[in-house]
Order: structure tokens, then C-alpha cells, then sequence
């Protein structure tokens, strides 16, 4: 398994705005496209305002398959319209991580 680390920087007031469209539009059309969904979780300590969000897959190909299929549906393409509509993220980090053997997500 590879996990698909993101970690998005928003602008102060507009984080909770965010999650709500996300919760309602974004992660329904993710679930039926991606691979395993591990979590989106939200600062409390450091860096503030940051959502930090993990998908399993079996491999970057399978990643790849996975997020071509979702880019082609227009349901995806008018989220993201929306979703910079909303001028909330400042950035974007994205990290492909490898689990080491002992891990206990393989």
C-alpha cells in the first residue's frame, strides 16, 4: 500500500466553510472513485489551520487509474469550481509515503 498524504493550508475564518463543502460534495464523489480512506483530521497544536487527509492504495498506478476516472467526472470538475470559489486554501503539500515493513498498514 502507498498513502496519498495532503496537507492543505487555509485562510483564517474559512477552514470550517471548507469542511462543510467538502463533508457534502467532495468526499462522496472521492469514496466512489479513490482508493481506501484513511482520514481527514484537523490541526489543534502548530501549524493552525491546516487539514491533513489520507487515501490508501496498492500502488501509484492504481492511484493514477483512480484519479484519472474521478478527474473525467464533471460532478468532480463543478466541486472544484466551487471549491476555489471559495478562495479558502493558501496551499498544498503532497506526499506519496511507503509504509516500512513493520508497519502495521501494509
Amino acid at each position: 500500500m502507498i498513502v496519498d498524504h495532503r496537507t492543505y493550508t487555509f485562510r483564517p475564518g474559512t477552514l470550517q466553510r471548507w469542511l462543510n463543502k467538502y463533508e457534502n460534495d467532495g468526499l462522496p464523489i472521492q469514496k466512489e472513485y479513490l482508493g481506501t480512506f484513511l482520514g481527514l483530521f484537523t490541526t489543534e497544536i502548530g501549524n493552525l489551520h491546516q487539514v491533513v487527509f489520507m487515501w490508501g492504495y496498492e500502488s501509484l498506478g492504481d492511484r493514477e487509474k483512480r484519479r484519472a476516472a474521478m478527474e473525467a467526472d464533471p460532478r468532480w470538475d463543478q466541486f472544484m469550481n466551487e471549491v476555489w470559489e471559495l478562495e479558502a486554501i493558501q496551499t498544498q503539500e503532497i506526499k506519496m509515503l511507503r509504509p516500512a515493513g513493520f508497519s502495521p498498514i501494509q
